[in-house]
């Protein structure tokens, strides 16, 4: 019964999302979110490298990063974890890094 009840969270998660890009390859993962004044305004990559939100959306979109769907409040896009069954890796676990 738990698995039914993952399944159903997991298709409301999805449907909550407004598209899931397909990633390449070689998509960098989100490690930390860049965060001031206790909003996020950019995601830093597996690789170092630090983006803003809509750098990250649009990277996202192309493909260049995994794991993340897009999502939108008002008129903004922002990203948000596929969920997977593991809360470890989902955004909001993920540490704050200084901009």
């Amino acid at each position: 019964m738990d698995n039914n009840k993952n399944k159903f969270g997991s298709e409301l998660a999805y449907a909550a999302l407004d598209e899931v890009p397909t990633p390449k390859a070689n998509a960098k993962e989100i490690v930390g979110l860049v965060k001031s004044g206790g909003r996020v305004t950019g995601y830093q990559l597996s690789d170092g490298q630090k983006v803003s939100k809509e750098e990250g959306v649009s990277m996202a979109k192309s493909g260049d990063i995994q794991g993340v769907g897009i999502s939108h409040r008002k008129d903004s896009e922002y990203l948000k974890s596929l969920p997977d069954g593991t809360e470890g890796n989902n955004l909001g676990n993920l540490p704050s890094v200084s901009e």
